[in-house]
This record gives C-alpha cells, structure tokens and sequence, in this order.
C-alpha cells in the first residue's frame, strides 16, 4: 500500500505555464461536480482540509496541485457536468483539462469518481472514451459507497461496469470517504503507478 507522511499543497494552476516543473509523477482525479471528489483526496491522505469540500457543486475551477512525500503529485482536475456555470466558462474549463490530459507527460494516470448510487451519465461514459482513447491508465472509484446497503452494492457495481462498458483491465474500486471503505484497495492501486 502506498504510504503518505507528508503533504503540502503546492498550486492552483490557471493555465499550462503555472504546473509543477520538477517531473515528479502525477496522479489526476476526475468526476463529475458533487461527486465526492474532494472529501476522497482528503480522506485518502487522512487530512480534514486538504482539498476544500463545498456544498456548492463547481467550486474547484483551477487545476489544484498537492504534492506527496516528494514522490508524487495528486492533481485535483475542475469537475465536469454542471450545468449551472456559464458556457464560457464550461468552455474554458474543458479545454483546460483536454490541455493537462492529452499533453501532460508527468500524468501516470487518472483516478475517475462516479456516483455508485446512479448509473453514470453520458459525461462519465465520455470521460472514460476519452481517457481510454489516449490510452491514459484508469481506475474508476464508486463514491458514497456508505449510502447504499451492502447487498445492493455489488447489483451497483455491476451497473456502472455495464454503463462504462468497462473492460477487465479498468479495476472499479467502491469507496466511502466517513468509513475509509476502498482507501487500502486505491492505495494500492496508486502506488503501482508511481513505483518504478
């Protein structure tokens, strides 16, 4: 499992110009606004306020970059699927994340969050074409595990891996932040990408 000591965060990204230089591997989380992104990033390094959980669904609009143990960054990427934020503004998050994704060399691969209580949306399924077409590592993570009941759980999984039509090699880890359910799994995960 990887282990994590220290943890600092290091910038809001605005553009291209403003990303870490020092190469170390990165680590991006994607998913739609509200779907639990940043109580996961704060649970998965055991830090209440790392990452700031909003009730308002949009809030995250820069790339946040939090940098661990001088082994690697987790990237924190603007959530996709709200419709309550201007075009323009839509516009320019998207092609700000299409720039980290596609040209980003630091990037070993994307966590991506999906609500485990619903069948993903058209957005998810475009998410994971999208990242699967750059031929970008996977991990999908079923967020707000705790709210549904454990016999469900698996008939949920089952769900999302139809939607997706995630392939074998995609692992789907179901996670729930209050209860840590799914962070030993993901950790392990993660640390295979960044272990050389």
């Amino acid at each position: 499992m990887m282990k994590i000591n220290k943890v600092k965060f290091e910038i809001s990204a605005a553009s291209p110009g403003q990303f870490p230089r020092d190469g170390l591997p990165e680590i991006a989380f994607v998913g739609r606004s509200n779907v639990g992104k940043s109580s996961l990033l704060n649970n998965l390094v055991r830090r209440r306020d790392l990452a700031r959980v909003s009730k308002t669904p949009g809030k995250t609009r820069l790339i946040n970059f939090f940098r661990l143990d001088d082994c690697c960054y987790f990237v924190d990427l603007p959530g996709y699927g709200y419709a309550k934020v201007p075009k323009a503004m839509q516009i320019e998050w998207a092609h700000l994340l299409e720039n980290y994704l596609e040209h980003r060399r630091e990037l070993v691969g994307v966590v991506q969050l999906v609500d485990l209580r619903h069948p993903p949306t058209a957005d998810d399924c475009q998410m994971l074409a999208w990242l699967t077409a750059f031929q970008i590592p996977v991990i999908v993570v079923g967020t707000k595990a705790d709210k549904i009941s454990r016999g469900r759980r698996r008939q949920q999984e089952k769900q999302v891996a139809e939607v997706l039509q995630l392939p074998p090699e995609i692992p789907l880890v179901s996670y729930s932040s209050p209860s840590s359910l799914g962070r030993g799994e993901l950790l392990g995960l993660l640390k295979g990408w960044v272990t050389p």
